[in-house]
């Protein structure tokens, strides 16, 4: 028996270690990668080696799927995935770090101001998750290549049908939970879906269903979700885990009445309240203020943003399309996005959002509104009676009279995307041809 073991120990180890040497970098196609949010996996390290000896996911592992794709005999890009959603990475350094005489690798998200940093071994990595604008925040990490799965390969008999809307509350732990509506598709062990607030969205996460048990993960570079769950009755409960920062209880269940606030109707403008006005200069250091006659006859949008923000992104993404595919409105439309950002120095803050502008083609000008606070936000528009969210979006037709503010974003992710684009259109288009 103890023969036995040794064996299995020994095909174990030999499973982490590749020997393909045809690729000059990281090991091309899948990979499977592994934010440690607790500290569970056994792990033996010394110069020449990395072995990984788990292959099933442990609590407080929270897992996501890549793909490396090579375009030449040193380049190659990343490509992280959650359900539909696919995140080109191409801003990556490889190196050798000759203190520990291993390979290196920096996957970064610049819009995010994140990036994974790993030692490579073969198909092996092991380093961390670094979020810059946060001190000292820095989350375990490893891959492996060659896996598919994200959670687990198990085929375990699912014990209930998740397909559909679900009434949902966050910290229901608390004296005031936080309402949602989660939203889920499953086909056989995989589920995939996402939860909609008042605020935005938890965009694309994908996990799987084991009996009556499930888990769901996202990351995008700004958020690490995890979220963990059982079928109890007519009833759902579980944990939510933001990185290693953040964690509550929710529960879910079908309720066909079950409703959201109106996204239109969560921030208005105060009764009697002065007019919207504001003074900034653009990334680009040229001045700007509304009103004034760049923006006479014109639909205005005011987007309250934040390059941290995936919904923001989301957002920002939308109105580049819309211009784009709606040419003949481009010219009757005026856009300013309005970034508040993390950190203190300008000059950096204005480098950044100009990256973070050509990387997205925006073809709209930008402002540095102040910090990333949406008491920063509520100042920089006190017309409006509230600030609830990242984004927010502010609509005036051609008199400057505000005609719809939109809190949060439903994104590509949810139900509500489709619907949103068929009213912004709609109310575009009439406002234009007032």
């Amino acid at each position: 028996m103890k023969y036995i073991h040794y064996l299995l120990f020994l095909s174990i180890l030999s499973g982490c270690l590749v020997t393909d040497n045809t690729y000059s970098r990281l090991a091309p196609g899948v990979w499977r990668g592994v934010l440690e949010l607790e500290k569970t996996r056994f792990t033996v390290r010394d110069k020449d080696t990395i072995f990984v000896l788990n292959e099933q996911f442990k609590d407080g592992e929270l897992p996501f799927n890549f793909e490396v794709t090579y375009t030449g005999e040193d380049a190659f890009f990343v490509t992280i995935f959650n359900g539909a959603e696919e995140i080109r990475c191409d801003s990556i350094r490889f190196g050798r770090d000759r203190t520990t005489a291993r390979d290196t690798v920096n996957i970064y998200f610049p819009e995010y101001q994140t990036y994974l940093h790993a030692d490579v071994r073969g198909g092996v990595m092991q380093g961390e998750w670094v979020v810059t604008t946060r001190e000292n925040y820095r989350i375990p990490f490893y891959a492996k290549a060659g896996l598919d799965y994200r959670f687990t390969n198990f085929k375990k008999k699912p014990e209930a049908d998740l397909n559909g809307r679900w009434a949902t509350l966050f910290g229901v732990e608390g004296v005031k939970p936080d309402r949602a509506v989660a939203e889920f598709s499953q086909q056989g062990n995989r589920l995939t879906g996402t939860f909609r607030t008042e605020t935005g969205d938890y965009r694309f996460l994908e996990g799987t269903i084991q009996g009556r048990k499930f888990w769901l993960s996202g990351f995008d570079g700004a958020h690490a979700f995890l979220f963990s769950g059982s079928v109890s009755g007519d009833t759902l409960r579980g944990e939510f885990r933001s990185g290693t920062h953040y964690r509550t209880l929710w529960a879910a269940w079908k309720d066909p009445t079950f409703e959201l606030g109106d996204p239109d109707a969560l921030t208005v403008v105060r009764p009697n309240g002065d007019a919207i006005r504001w003074e900034y200069a653009t990334i680009e250091g040229k001045a700007l203020r509304y009103p004034a006659p760049d923006f006479e006859g014109k639909v205005n949008i005011f987007a309250i943003t934040g390059t941290w923000c995936p919904n923001c992104m989301d957002e920002q993404r939308f109105l580049r399309t819309y211009l784009q595919e709606h040419p003949e409105q481009a010219e009757k439309i005026a856009v300013v996005s309005f970034a508040f950002e993390k950190g203190t120095d300008l000059e950096k803050i204005n480098a950044h959002l100009r990256n973070y502008k050509k990387r997205l083609d925006l073809p709209f000008d930008i402002v540095y509104a102040g910090k990333a606070e949406k008491e920063a936000a509520q100042a920089a528009f006190p017309a409006l009676n509230h600030v609830m969210a990242f984004p927010t979006m502010i609509i005036l037709d051609k008199q400057g009279r505000v005609r719809k503010i939109h809190t949060g974003f439903d994104g590509p992710a949810t139900s509500r995307y489709a619907r949103f684009t068929k009213d912004f259109e709609q109310l575009i288009t009439q406002l234009t041809q007032e």
